[in-house]
This record gives structure tokens, C-alpha cells and sequence, in this order.
């Protein structure tokens, strides 16, 4: 590919883990722009960035599903972790959502954070997510 590198977003604060929709026309990726650290979707040029979590907390690393019809991503709960930190050793979500936006169903609670779903882990038929649940000894 290659290419000249050219900035989509001009918001204070962090945007962060930029991750392509399958179909290549969004880009999906989190932001503190609103106070909190919130999942967000915006058209691959850059326009119309469109907030899609809005609740009170921490929400990181959205991960979309190989048929483009889910959401994966890891929240901390607000006052646990500020809102552009995402460290290990937390208790933490997995929430999943339509790619639509909308509701959220929590896949499980777990003991993890930073480490826990940086990555896309979906299975190529989008039914299984791997994740990392750790605990310290």
C-alpha cells in the first residue's frame, strides 16, 4: 500500500486504536474527545465521525466481527481508570454490539485490561471471540 500519511482526526485528546470495518468503508476506533474514552465510527476519508457508545464508562479496542454485523471492545468502569488510560490488572467488560449501534449485551466480566482485546480476535465465521483473562498471584 504506502502511500502519504494523512491525519483524519483534529479533536483534543486521544483517538486510538484504529481498526477497518471488513467491507473497508468505516473505520472504527476510541476517543476521549467527550470526557470519557468512548467507541466511535467514522467513513474511511475521515468524515462524518459518529459516536456510538454513550454510557458512563471507559469503553477501548473496537473490534469488528469478519461479517461486519458486530462490535467487540473492553470497558473500564468510569472512576476505575482515567479516561486515556487502559492498564492491566482491572476488573473489566467484554461488551459486544450491533455494528449499528445501539444497545450493548455484556459478553462476560472479567479480571484483565491492557492485553485483554487489543488485537481482533474473531473467528473467521464471526461466531467465537478469543480474549486474554489474567489474575495476579
Amino acid at each position: 500500500m504506502g502511500g502519504i500519511e494523512t491525519k483524519l482526526t483534529d479533536t483534543h485528546g486521544l483517538n486510538d486504536g484504529p481498526e477497518y470495518s471488513p467491507c473497508g468503508s468505516y473505520i472504527w476506533f476510541n476517543s476521549v474527545r467527550t470526557g470519557l474514552m468512548q467507541v466511535w465510527r467514522m467513513n474511511a476519508d475521515g468524515s462524518d465521525q459518529t459516536q456510538m457508545t454513550f454510557d458512563e464508562s471507559n469503553s477501548w479496542f473496537p473490534h469488528v466481527s469478519p461479517d461486519g454485523k458486530k462490535i467487540a471492545y473492553i470497558t473500564y468502569k468510569k472512576g476505575d481508570v482515567e479516561a486515556g488510560d487502559h492498564p492491566a490488572n482491572k476488573n473489566v467488560e467484554i461488551r459486544l454490539m450491533s455494528s449499528e449501534g445501539g444497545e450493548y449485551k455484556t459478553l462476560v466480566h472479567l479480571y484483565g485490561g491492557q492485553g485483554t482485546l487489543n488485537v481482533n480476535s474473531w473467528s473467521p465465521d464471526s461466531k467465537k471471540l478469543a480474549f486474554v483473562s489474567y489474575r495476579l498471584k
